[in-house]
């Protein structure tokens, strides 16, 4: 009975997973036929011939559930559109401290980023004008919700540098801001970028903490003859990846901006193991490549 019970219990938790998914799946997909040009025009008119006679007329409760729901799935694509093609946005705010510079006069960006089939929370940066009258044009960074690892202030220091001094000590340059902005954004994709493929190798290593797939197949479970135990970020940038075998061997692995792979060095007991850098990489150039080998290798 003891050896049973867990199965039953992962059977029953499997099952729930699989539930979830399937009415997460059906939601979607009534969603999309509601808020679909053909489905919207259908009940745009009331029914005026015997083929239309089955749908709900203006003053049934049915017709105008399904018109709200229409509505309101429109205007979430609608968002979504625009969160899609609006990435950077600029907009003004208020500093309620009263001794604040220029009049508490703020300039805000809000940067969208799109990873793993969903929009994260968006970031913030505030810019302010500290400089005087002189220099009403020149920005500094005042606020932001960047996550540590991004390069913020090198990033203002090369795109917004401060204005040139009356002594001459500081050499004044131009600052571009659509620059700064683009700069930034392409980082922080970047980051999310590299976060999701170490959550994809892990997925596909079979690797406890990966997350689950939507379609909940199983996807994450431990696969057959696995020698990989870990697979996690070795610095808060996630371009290095720390690497355990079940044998004791170790690796790190270096990832560059977009994915590539720079370099894979494992270790075991007489040193540097060649013989597992060259398993498992199999040739990729990519971190994606790895993660479509130990998924065909499955």
């Amino acid at each position: 009975m003891s050896s049973t019970a867990p199965n039953l219990d992962d059977e029953i938790e499997n099952l729930q997973a699989r539930v979830s998914t399937l009415k997460k799946q059906l939601r979607i997909q009534t969603s999309t036929l509601i808020a679909s040009p053909s489905t919207r025009q259908l009940f745009a008119a009331p029914p005026t011939t015997t083929a239309q006679s089955t749908i709900p007329s203006d003053a049934n409760p049915v017709r105008q559930k399904l018109l709200t729901h229409a509505a309101s799935q429109q205007a979430h694509n609608q968002q979504c559109l625009y969160r899609t093609c609006a990435a950077l946005t600029t907009f003004r705010v208020q500093d309620p401290d009263p001794n604040a510079v220029d009049g508490g006069a703020v300039l805000g960006l809000r940067i969208e980023v799109f990873s793993r089939t969903k929009f994260l929370r968006p970031y913030y940066v505030l810019l302010n004008r500290p400089y005087g009258p002189a220099s009403r044009r020149h920005l500094r960074l005042h606020r932001h919700t960047v996550p540590p690892c991004i390069p913020l202030a090198g990033l203002a220091a090369r795109h917004l540098p401060p204005p040139a001094r009356g002594d001459g000590a500081v050499h004044g340059r131009m600052q571009d801001l659509p620059r700064f902005a683009r700069a930034l954004r392409r980082e922080i994709v970047r980051y999310h970028h590299r976060l999701g493929v170490v959550a994809d190798l892990r997925k596909a290593a079979g690797l406890g903490g990966a997350e689950k797939s939507d379609d909940g197949d199983g996807a994450g479970e431990k696969l057959p003859g696995q020698t990989l135990v870990d697979i996690t970020p070795a610095d808060a940038e996630a371009r290095q990846l720390s690497i355990e075998w079940a044998d004791g061997r170790t690796g790190r692995l270096v990832m560059g901006d977009d994915g590539e792979i720079l370099k894979l060095v494992a270790l075991g007991d007489e040193g540097r193991d060649h013989e597992a850098a060259r398993e498992l990489l199999g040739g990729a150039l990519r971190v994606d490549d790895v993660v479509r080998s130990l998924l065909a290798a499955a």
